[in-house]
């Protein structure tokens, strides 16, 4: 309940509703700006025309030509976050960041435009009205209706302000006006990238043995997690029980073998029953394939003595590179990719 007098108790007024107005308007706005920009990126940007698996495959080419072992593992321990970057990094160095703020004024000036009506209808309607004395109730009423499906304002969430004595509508009609204002100008300096990455996201589910991102495009997905490849367990710092070996095999050539995993409960399972080992394991469908990407296996030969390093481990006995991977060029990688 708002206690005030005169011009400041329509100023507060119009404050208070703006702050009401302020979460739904954020989410509508921003919502369709990132549909819009979106939309235009995948029209304009190949990286984001096809679908996830293609998305992917064009982060590890600009991961390879940038050959920078930071960005590796930003890529392999945080994928939502590096999606984000990346796609900063696309939409500024193509002048999309131009045009996303372009969409974003767009947007709200149609938001601002549709609000302002809302506010003079309403004002319309009530300013000479004799019969009613509770001119601010029926105002509301009248505000959430010309609003109706644009903008989410439940009437009951202004049931505190209703009661107030404003009897002079036409200065709360400019008084809405000015408050609105800077509500807009606080939309537009802190456009969230994480909204446009969410449009690109798809399912961030990550396989647990090699971290790899599954590929279906859609988040809370029915059915099974997969991906098109499967990579070397050690890109998440597996290493065989009790030795410093890090672990090179893909766990998609791991399930149709003998051998045992463990779990964060020190139980014991066969790879080829992995799903037994309960979530997340039973979540994703794992089918066996012996065959590993070159990109992974140039990765691994070329970042040696980094991946040793970070994961404090050494690639001998059980690890050894093979000396196959060691001609693997980041040509023959890149190359490779462009297949899928």
């Amino acid at each position: 309940m708002i206690s005030c007098q005169g011009a400041s108790c329509i100023t507060t007024f119009a404050d208070f509703l703006c702050s009401k107005i302020a979460p739904a308007l954020r989410h509508a706005i921003y919502e369709k700006t990132a549909l819009d920009i979106a939309r235009d990126m995948k029209v304009k940007i190949p990286d984001f025309r096809g679908n996830r698996s293609t998305l992917e495959t064009c982060m590890l080419k600009y991961l390879a030509e940038e050959e920078n072992f930071e960005n590796f593992k930003h890529y392999l321990n945080f994928p939502g976050e590096f999606l984000n970057n990346y796609i900063k990094t696309k939409t500024y160095c193509l002048g999309e960041n131009r045009r996303l703020e372009m969409f974003l004024r767009e947007s709200l000036t149609r938001y601002y435009e549709n609000i302002q009506s809302a506010v003079f209808a309403s004002t319309r309607v009530v300013k000479d009205r004799k019969d009613r004395n509770d001119k601010i109730s029926l105002w509301l009423d009248e505000f959430c209706r010309a609003l109706g499906d644009m903008l989410s304002l439940p009437r009951s969430d202004l049931k505190g302000i209703e009661h107030q004595e404003i009897t002079d509508i036409e200065f709360l009609n400019n008084a809405m006006t000015e408050a609105l204002s800077p509500l807009i100008d606080d939309l537009r300096k802190e456009f969230p990238h994480t909204i446009l990455a969410e449009q690109f996201a798809g399912c961030q589910s990550m396989c647990p043995f090699c971290g790899a991102v599954c590929t279906n495009t859609m988040p809370n997905h029915d059915g099974d997690h997969r991906v098109v490849f499967h990579r070397p367990q050690v890109l998440t710092g597996y290493r065989w029980h009790k030795t410093d070996n890090l672990i090179i095999d893909i766990c998609s050539s791991c399930v149709s073998s003998d051998i045992y995993f463990m779990t964060g409960e020190y139980r014991w399972f066969q790879y080829k029953r992995y799903r037994d080992a309960g979530h997340p394991c039973s979540t994703w469908n794992i089918p066996p394939d012996p065959s590993m990407q070159a990109y992974w296996k140039w990765f691994v030969s070329y970042f040696r003595t980094q991946l040793e390093q970070y994961y404090n481990g050494k690639f001998h006995g059980r690890g050894e590179i093979p000396a196959s991977w060691k001609t693997v060029t980041k040509q023959n990688a890149l190359t490779e990719l462009e297949k899928y």
